[in-house]
């Protein structure tokens, strides 16, 4: 099983590249579109990577695929500006799962 990519920017792109992983650079939504309808009939294609920029600019497109799908896991990764999460992010998702503040 492969890893793969999809990413917004050159940067991460060219990162995952130097570590091995392939990808592509997508900058519309047709255009992730259509990338996620190819890597899903990939069957070499284990784990896709996402940059988390398309789960906040395509919330519905990301997560009908991530729903719909078992296989491959669909990971989202931040990119060169770090990620787009609180700092709290972890005790927060903790605190709306079990009703408790920690």
């Amino acid at each position: 099983m492969k890893m793969f990519l999809i990413s917004d920017n050159v940067d991460t792109y060219t990162g995952m590249r130097l570590a091995g992983v392939e990808g592509v650079v997508v900058h519309e939504e047709e255009e992730l579109k259509a990338e996620l309808e190819r890597v899903v009939n990939d069957s070499e294609i284990g784990i896709v990577l996402l940059t988390e920029k398309f789960g906040r600019d395509y919330p519905e497109v990301v997560n009908h695929v991530k729903l719909e799908r078992r296989t491959p896991l669909f990971v989202e990764i931040p990119d060169r500006h770090g990620t787009g999460r609180s700092k709290n992010f972890i005790t927060d998702y903790v605190n709306q799962a079990i009703g408790l503040k920690l």
